[in-house]
């Protein structure tokens, strides 16, 4: 295992959509290590009909949503393929990873022992959310999004006229 300090992680999801909790995550990594990459994964396997958003459209609303909350500094790359292979690729030693309840810490606990085994120098980092953000999940946000009800207190304001345009039959009825 290396002994090098991790300067570089990367923060990895498929933000279909981002949310104010990934957001968050985002700057927590961004105040422990000096540089921080943000990896929106393709995941066409994510859901049987694939994600919500495109992948062009994901990386697009995460760009926007870090300015306007002024992390305009933070990378933001599409990927396909395995995350370990990303981190390589970039010279990233660690990925930070965000956890709102333990049914989050089992799934993160699996993923991070499979990098670990892929890749053993590559460190994995789990932050807690913030208590206004344990509840939201991007799922949650298409939902509620869905049915036509405000998602201004789970969203960036830029993803929330995103989802309004995606689902406008429903804010208009």
């Amino acid at each position: 295992m290396g002994s090098e300090r991790v300067t570089h992680v990367v923060v990895p999801g498929t933000f279909d959509p981002v949310t104010l909790g990934h957001i968050d995550v985002i700057r927590r990594a961004s105040r422990l290590f000096p540089k921080v990459t943000v990896a929106v994964a393709a995941s066409v396997n994510k859901h049987a009909h694939g994600t919500t958003f495109s992948l062009e459209e994901r990386t697009g609303m995460l760009r926007e949503a870090l300015e306007l909350e002024g992390l305009s500094d933070i990378e933001v790359i599409p990927f396909t393929g395995l995350l370990v292979d990303f981190c390589r690729q970039h010279g990233a030693g660690g990925v930070v990873k965000g956890l709102r309840a333990m049914t989050d810490f089992e799934y993160e606990l699996q993923q991070a022992g499979l990098n670990s085994h892929l890749d053993p120098d590559l460190e994995s980092v789990f932050v807690m959310s913030g208590t206004d953000y344990g509840f939201v999940s991007s799922s949650v946000v298409r939902e509620i999004a869905s049915m036509g009800s405000d998602v201004s207190f789970l969203v960036p304001p830029n993803v929330e006229r995103c989802l309004r345009e995606h689902y406008a039959e429903r804010y208009e009825g």
